[in-house]
């Protein structure tokens, strides 16, 4: 128990690798490969909204002198803006935590929604000069586009093209519903049964991605109508559920990948393919790269 307080006490500081993007817009990527907990810190003024998405891991916010403190943890999103003061990065990274961050100044955010600002709650004209937050979930597409920022392997000269183009389809991932599912406005979501009951849905999938059961067994299992469970889970993940796991075993199959730990054939397999050529084409489709191009290009 000592060594752990230990441990926690020793605080290292580290530094965000920063990339530009364009006046009043840039991405914070911080990785803590260590195993001690790093301070990582940052200016940042009130005209600025920031996104932060933590790819594995946790850390935490701290505000105030410590008074306030603000855990993030893998797999989820946090958007945080204040009008009225400045909101500097003070973030205490655990061991193997990565997190993306996209900050941008609130000038160019209104600018990008400049069509329909009302779609965004926080830019309502009651809302504009209050503060904000808002934790959520990274959805799989989501998560794609981190990794993808978070692993990065192609020439320098293009990142902060490459950087930039992935930093818009976060935002638009981020702020992606369908048009005739308002969750805010659909008394089906209200019920909190129903929602349990589509996470159950998600758990079910995700534990038997190589052999996922239909739409009418999945909806048997959770005690859901088929109506229901098409409709909710669209609602709460953005997809529809068969859309959403097969961007959940590409992610698996690029991570598998990545491990150098198996071959293509096992990676397939592994994922729910059996035979190699349907895995090759279902990557490609994902990535726009077959699994093989992909590890050359990792390890090049």
């Amino acid at each position: 128990m000592k060594i752990e307080n230990k441990i926690e006490k020793s605080i290292a500081k580290g530094t965000f690798e920063e990339v530009f993007l364009e006046d009043g817009f840039f991405i914070l990527i911080y990785k803590n490969e260590s195993k001690a907990i790093e301070l990582a810190e940052r200016q940042i003024d009130s005209s600025y909204i920031q996104f932060h998405f933590c790819a594995k891991g946790e850390a935490t916010f701290v505000f105030n002198q410590g008074s306030y403190r603000l855990p993030i943890l893998g797999d989820t999103s946090l958007l945080l803006y204040n009008p009225q003061r400045d909101l500097p990065i003070h973030l205490e990274v655990q061991p193997n935590c990565m997190l993306v961050s996209l900050v941008i100044s609130l000038e160019k955010f209104h600018r990008l929604f400049s069509q329909d600002a009302s779609y965004v709650t926080f830019l309502s004209e009651d809302n504009r000069d209050k503060k904000y937050y808002k934790d959520g979930s990274i959805t799989p597409s989501m998560a794609v586009v981190i990794n993808q920022l978070l692993s990065f392997n192609l020439n320098n000269s293009i990142k902060p093209l490459y950087f930039k183009g992935k930093a818009y389809e976060l935002l638009s991932l981020f702020f992606n519903r369908s048009e005739d599912a308002d969750i805010e406005q659909c008394p089906f979501l209200v019920d909190e049964s129903n929602v349990a009951k589509l996470k159950h849905a998600k758990d079910i999938i995700i534990a038997n991605m190589a052999e996922p059961p239909t739409l009418q067994e999945l909806s048997d299992q959770i005690d859901l109508s088929l109506k229901k469970l098409k409709e909710g889970f669209k609602q709460i993940y953005g997809d529809t559920v068969f859309g959403f796991l097969f961007d959940y075993k590409m992610e698996v199959a690029r991570k598998l990948l990545e491990s150098g730990n198996y071959n293509v054939n096992e990676v397939g397999l592994k994922v729910g393919y059996s035979t190699a050529s349907h895995f090759i084409a279902a990557f490609k489709k994902k990535f726009g790269t077959t699994p093989k191009k992909y590890i050359m290009e990792m390890n090049g």
